[in-house]
Formats: structure tokens, sequence, C-alpha cells
């Protein structure tokens, strides 16, 4: 039985390989994950309400439903004693507001059952998960000052849910995960430190170059919906802008840079708003009985 640099085996033998776990990336392992991913990836496009973007989407509306009420259900479990009676002015007005932007989701809405509560809490902040399930944190009211400004809130919220955000963002995350195995398997010829690189760089990629854009994406097309429903619904959506000015100014100039955020700067999401007015008006003057003047 040969030993590692005994007799038998040429001189320094054992020096030259102990340690080492063969060659370069192997490409062609990386190859076949790849294919599986574009695989994955064109064969669950779908289309998404009001903007005819084409995502990446697994998951029906029913099990995104089931999910959502669950996650309801906890979020409502986790704060009992903070939701607000459905006789207090603000729960009233909410719930009103609620009912308008879902009769103006009429078209879009796949079936959600909806509801629409008010949890007394800090946070300048509102959600709406799938199936139409709505919280808004008192925390947020200081901020809105208004019944148009909070549509916009609530709006851009059940825009989330309308277009199908949290199942795109879990089938995203599942062809990060394809693409993640292939890399680590590529690497896996190579030695420890050069692993630890090729997965630093991928995870960086992955997360500048992909996760953080897409959520971006997400929050502005979230905007638009909201933007459009608030307007079907004949609230003024000149609020909106002036909202994140607010929003601006209550942030204190604290959000990171926009290319390491999840959201778009407040000037991104302002600029966005004014370029998409025109039609939000156009909207709201063919809807409502008092007009917006055309600028």
């Amino acid at each position: 039985m040969y030993r590692i640099g005994g007799r038998g085996l040429p001189r320094g033998y054992g020096r030259r390989t102990l340690g080492r776990r063969g060659g370069g990336f192997r490409w062609k392992i990386m190859l076949l994950f790849a294919v599986g991913a574009a695989f994955y990836y064109f064969a669950n496009q779908k289309t998404v309400p009001f903007t005819g973007r084409k995502q990446l989407r697994t998951m029906n509306p029913g099990q995104e439903m089931a999910l959502g009420l669950q996650s309801y259900k906890q979020v409502l479990m986790q704060n009992r004693g903070k939701v607000l009676p459905p006789d207090q002015p603000i729960v009233q007005k909410v719930r009103e507001i609620g009912r308008r932007l879902q009769a103006a989701a009429k078209p879009e809405d796949p079936g959600f059952d909806w509801a629409f509560n008010v949890i007394d809490g800090p946070q300048v902040n509102a959600f709406a998960l799938p199936g139409g399930y709505t919280v808004v944190y008192t925390g947020i009211i200081p901020v809105a000052q208004n019944e148009n400004a909070l549509a916009a809130v609530m709006g851009h919220e059940i825009g989330h849910a309308l277009a199908h955000h949290g199942a795109e963002r879990m089938a995203q995350q599942n062809i990060q995960k394809i693409v993640g195995a292939g890399v680590a398997m590529g690497a896996g010829g190579m030695d420890y430190g050069a692993q630890r690189t090729v997965m630093g760089i991928f995870g960086a990629g992955s997360k500048f170059g992909f996760a953080l854009p897409f959520s971006r994406k997400h929050e502005s097309e979230a905007d638009y919906i909201g933007l459009i429903l608030m307007a079907r619904a004949c609230y003024d959506p000149r609020e909106a802008p002036r909202l994140w000015e607010r929003m601006k100014k209550a942030s204190g100039g604290r959000a990171p840079a926009e290319f390491a955020s999840t959201h778009p700067s407040a000037e991104t999401r302002i600029a966005q708003f004014e370029a998409w007015m025109p039609e939000a008006i156009k909207i709201y003057n063919e809807r409502c009985p008092r007009k917006i003047p055309v600028r």
C-alpha cells in the first residue's frame, strides 16, 4: 500500500498535491443549472394586471390568499389590544377608503376576500396581503394628513397584492437558489479561498444586480397601480407626490442610497408620479363629478 511521499511515489508528490482540490471553475455544471433556471423562468410566466409586465410566478391566487389570510390572522393576534374597534372614526374612514379602492379594483380583482383594520402603533406604515387583507398603522395618519393621501398609501399596498408581488418574490428566490447551487457546485473543485471569493461575488451580484432592483421595480409598480386605483375611486391623484414630499421630511433624510435600498428614493417616486399624472387625471376626470384642470 502506497503512502503519500513514501516509497513507490515520486519525491515531493504529497507536498505538491496535499490540500489541492483540482482545477478551476467547472462551467459545464454551472451551465446545467443555468439551463434549469431558464426553463423554470420561461415555464412560469404570468402577466401583471394594470401594467402588462411579464412576471415569474408559480403560485395560483388561491394559494396566495391562503398564505395571506394566515399571515393576517397572525398580525392581528400579535397586536391584540391594539386593533382599533369598528366604531372609531379612523377605522370607519379607512374602511370607507378601502371599499372605494376595492370597487375600483374590481376589473382586476382575482376574488379577494378584502378586510381593512387599523392598528394603534407608531409605525409610519401600512400593508396589504394577498386576499386584500389590509392594515393601516395609526403612525402614518399624521404624515398622510388627509383622506386623499391615505388613499394613496392604501392604494399602493393593495397594488402589491393585486400585482402578486409576494408570489413573484418567492419564485425569484427559487431562481436564486437554483443558480446559487450551480455556482457552489461549479466552484466545488476550487480551493477553499477561491470558493469563498466566487460565492461572495455571486452573493453581491445577486443582491445588488437582481434582488434589490426587482424590489424597487415592485415598489414603483405598486405606486403606479395605487395611483390608478385612487383616481378610479375619485381620490385626487395629485396628493400622491405631495405625500412623498411629507414622507421625505418625516424620514429626516436617513434613507440609504437608492442602489442599496429595497425602495426607490423619494425623489424618484415623486418624479414617477409626475410622469404618470396626466393619465391619472384623465381617469379621474372621466369618472368623477369634480374635475381636475388639465395641465
